[in-house]
């Protein structure tokens, strides 16, 4: 199976670099070679899953793409790396003296920060993305950020100086990466415009210094208001688009919340 994935990214003429067994049972992740424009990176990982799909079904196998299909284990992210070139190709997060940040990815860092809680919405679209938030999950409950820290939102990766750049983690595997990137790079710009400083780092366990940390929703039906409130992403993701978005996640939310589920009957039918 993952000879016949190998190949047909192949195909598709993308570089699909490792595939490797992850921390739950039947996880596994999937890293895809960086690319210098981000609408095709978006465009590689739609045709990816699709080939993951299709190469699964043939070996007679699922491949699932919830953000958590089992609720015992970890949920799967959509890990986004980015790095921003100005018009002579330099990487401009790129620091003078290595691990003295500079006011570029701090400000970058800043403007992630300060819209993370209006853009959830974006990073977890569905009922199910929400059930991969808890602490200890390794995945994100707060707007932190820190170096080679694998406990926050927002991480600074270690390794070559030329290849700096931020590791945004919220996002599930679930989400649309057309849309995470664009709000993203709106988050990155509005950070950058308006010198946003990202507060300080989080060197330690990031599920347990939240406390200063921007808040964000708590569950879908915050994330769906906050969203619709939210003039950086209607900016972001344009006014079509946004209105567009918000109403089917509206739409989305209350036909789940009108759904009598077995969890109900669990809970409910002989104790009420």
């Amino acid at each position: 199976l993952f000879s016949d994935i190998y190949a047909g990214a192949a195909k598709a003429g993308i570089t699909a670099e490792t595939m490797i067994s992850e921390y739950a049972p039947g996880q596994y992740e999937l890293t895809l070679h960086y690319r210098t424009h981000v609408m095709q990176a978006a465009d590689d990982l739609m045709r990816l899953k699709r080939i993951v799909r299709a190469q699964a079904r043939a070996h007679g196998v699922t491949a699932c793409f919830m953000a958590k299909p089992n609720e015992d284990y970890a949920g799967s992210g959509m890990h986004f790396h980015v790095s921003m070139m100005d018009a002579t190709g330099t990487n401009v997060f790129v620091e003078a003296e290595e691990g003295v940040w500079n006011a570029t990815i701090l400000h970058a860092l800043g403007g992630l920060r300060a819209t993370m809680g209006e853009s959830m919405l974006v990073f977890a679209p569905h009922a199910n993305s929400w059930r991969r938030f808890a602490a200890q999950s390794y995945a994100p409950v707060s707007p932190t950020w820190g170096v080679n820290n694998r406990s926050v939102a927002l991480r600074i990766p270690a390794g070559d100086i030329r290849a700096r750049r931020i590791e945004h983690r919220p996002a599930g595997v679930d989400a649309n990466p057309y849309l995470v990137a664009a709000t993203v790079l709106a988050g990155i710009r509005h950070g950058m415009q308006n010198k946003i400083d990202p507060g300080p780092e989080t060197v330690g366990n990031g599920y347990e210094d939240a406390q200063d940390a921007p808040v964000i929703p708590l569950d879908w039906r915050q994330a769906i208001e906050a969203a619709k409130a939210s003039a950086f992403l209607k900016a972001a993701l344009g006014e079509e688009m946004h209105r567009t978005f918000t109403a089917i996640k509206a739409a989305e939310y209350a036909r789940v919340m009108r759904t009598v589920s077995e969890v109900d009957f669990d809970l409910y039918l002989h104790t009420v």
